[in-house]
């Protein structure tokens, strides 16, 4: 029987959104922490660190997130480890987040001026006080535009978690548009919302590299 689009409908699409922005904030938070955790490595003097962050960084920005998702989901039950969908979703969401800000973030850190990287060795300053009153600070507002764009890809890049069965906002449209018969109505639904999270973030993106740009 096919059922109407109504208010109900809409509801249900609404549920996949908070499982969406859970999704999101989850990987991104903790993405914060393997990247920065991985920038530090890439930028290490310690070249086998920095080669082995530098081949992780390679593997998740070269290679296709669906392709990721699958293995955290397939692969790890095949050596014992099944996963399911939430958990495999939010590991490979970390790591994919880790890989990209670590990239983002490494480029920051060496954007600092070496003048500033200077004046603290010659007062002495060891690694972790040069990190954390000289070099960060600097690089946090340099990255700032460009981690706020990549939150907004990572965002739209929950969709593909549905592959997996993950229950979420795209997944929810696909549901409700296979139970109307209404795919125009319910993908419709879901693009407005998909556009009303997105699009004040990019906003504030490019506003933050205006401001940068203005300010050099």
């Amino acid at each position: 029987m096919i059922r109407e689009f109504t208010f109900r409908e809409v509801l249900f699409i609404l549920t996949g959104l908070q499982s969406t922005l859970t999704l999101s904030a989850l990987a991104f938070v903790c993405g914060i922490a393997g990247g920065l955790a991985v920038a530090l490595c890439r930028t290490s003097q310690i070249r086998p660190l920095s080669a082995l962050t530098s081949l992780y960084i390679d593997v998740f920005r070269g290679t296709p997130l669906l392709m990721q998702l699958f293995l955290a989901y397939f692969t790890l039950a095949l050596f014992g480890f099944p996963l399911d969908p939430w958990t495999a979703a939010a590991l490979c969401f970390t790591l994919h987040a880790s890989a990209f800000l670590g990239e983002i973030w490494r480029g920051s850190i060496q954007a600092v001026p070496k003048g500033q990287v200077e004046a603290a060795l010659a007062l002495s300053l060891g690694y972790y006080a040069r990190m954390r009153h000289v070099v960060l600070p600097q690089a946090f507002k340099i990255s700032l535009p460009s981690t706020v764009g990549f939150l907004v890809q990572l965002i739209k890049g929950t969709s593909l978690a549905a592959i997996i069965g993950f229950h979420e906002l795209a997944r929810a449209g696909t549901i409700i548009s296979n139970a109307t018969y209404k795919p125009l109505l319910a993908y419709g639904v879901v693009a407005v919302i998909y556009f009303a999270i997105c699009w004040p973030l990019s906003l504030w993106s490019a506003r933050l590299e205006r401001e940068l740009s203005a300010r050099n």
